[in-house]
C-alpha cells in the first residue's frame, strides 16, 4: 500500500517536529505511538471479531 499525498505531506511535518526532539523526549514519542498502534489493531480486531 502507499501513503497518499496527503499522508506523506504529513509524515514529513510529523518527521520535522520529531527532529527538534531530543533522544529520551523521542523515545517517550516512540513508546506512546507504539501504544496507540497496539490499540488500533486491537479495535481492528474486535470489530472484525464483532461482524462475524
Amino acid at each position: 500500500m502507499k501513503l497518499t499525498l496527503e499522508q506523506e505531506f504529513q509524515l514529513r511535518v510529523y518527521q520535522q517536529q520529531l527532529m527538534k526532539l531530543n533522544p529520551i523526549q523521542t523515545q517517550k514519542h516512540l513508546i506512546e505511538v507504539l501504544k496507540h498502534m497496539m490499540l488500533k489493531d486491537n479495535f481492528i480486531k474486535y470489530l472484525l471479531r464483532k461482524a462475524t
